[in-house]
């Protein structure tokens, strides 16, 4: 096709997940209160963290951050999905479409490297314990999480950049709830194979790489925590185990959507779900919840706050 017969495409359409009235009304409600309890979730996550001096360390600094990741990426999608579904209006421009895409691969991708930073930090404290204090210092924590939002940003910047000035000359209807690159691809008036073997390079494979990493780290933790203490096994595994599940939620759709499509397109366009508000409100649960001195702390913030109300 001939470049000058392109016209320019100005917004793009999301098809959403049903076009069924009264799924879409069960979508809304069940969208909207998962919202609401991921902003409560992780809030106090973040609040408990910052303002008790007994989870000043580096495992609950990582926590807190990871909260204020989960609270973000869910935030990029999930208030936009709510409108549409509320008002019927599914559109968005082309520019707000770019930007959603490259806020999502900055949050996906800095999770991913504060995720392994987190399995590095256990594998720390539970195999080499004489030296966490000095390997897992606030100066390393710093720049663990300073790397993770220049990777976030670098693979990020790198997707954008290669499909940013793509033609697009007509069909602009997405068939999901949310901008992103496999489907803001399939939409260019040119041959994509090249590109979307770039784009399934770069995230795709970085995903099954980073839970190669996990699996590797998990594994050197039960081992290790077997060769010391049998009876040590068992709550070892329980909690790793945990932590596998929401590791697998996370990185499943991002490996289905990049690698290996799903045939059935449905479950396609369902997957997303579990890394924009599922996996946001189980992080706090499981890796908070099932921690007594989180809990503690939270019942201290908790009865701070009651006195302070009192108060006033």
């Amino acid at each position: 096709m001939n470049k000058a017969n392109y016209s320019e495409v100005s917004q793009f359409v999301f098809l959403g997940l049903s076009t069924y009235r009264p799924m879409q009304h069960f979508l809304l409600a069940f969208s909207t209160v998962s919202y609401v309890t991921i902003i409560l979730g992780n809030l106090l996550v973040v609040l408990t963290v910052t303002f008790d001096y007994h989870l000043h360390s580096p495992m609950y600094f990582l926590l807190a951050n990871l909260s204020v990741i989960d609270f973000c990426l869910s935030t990029s999608a999930v208030p936009k999905m709510i409108s549409d579904l509320y008002s019927g209006h599914k559109a968005i421009s082309f520019q707000g479409c770019v930007i959603q895409m490259f806020v999502l691969h900055i949050l996906g991708g800095s999770e991913m490297v504060l995720l392994i930073a987190m399995a590095f930090d256990r594998y720390v404290a539970i195999c080499k314990p004489l030296h966490y204090l000095t390997v897992m210092s606030p100066q390393m924590c710093i720049l663990i999480l300073s790397g993770a939002w220049v990777i976030g940003l670098i693979h990020s910047g790198v997707q954008i950049a290669f499909v940013v000035h793509l033609p697009f000359c007509g069909p602009n209807e997405i068939d999901s709830f949310y901008c992103d690159l496999p489907w803001f691809i399939k939409l260019a008036c040119t041959d994509t194979y090249r590109m979307e073997s770039i784009v399934t390079a770069n995230t795709g494979f970085i995903s099954l790489a980073t839970l190669f990493l996990l699996i590797i780290s998990y594994i050197f933790i039960l081992v290790t925590v077997w060769k010391h203490s049998l009876g040590g096994l068992s709550k070892a595994l329980s909690t790793l185990s945990a932590h596998f599940t929401v590791v697998v939620l996370f990185f499943g759709p991002c490996i289905f959507v990049y690698i290996w499509p799903l045939p059935t397109v449905a479950v396609n366009k369902f997957l997303p779900i579990l890394d924009f508000l599922i996996t946001p409100i189980l992080n706090p649960i499981i890796y908070t919840l099932r921690n007594k001195d989180m809990k503690m702390a939270m019942r201290r913030l908790i009865s701070q706050l009651l006195s302070l109300r009192k108060i006033s």
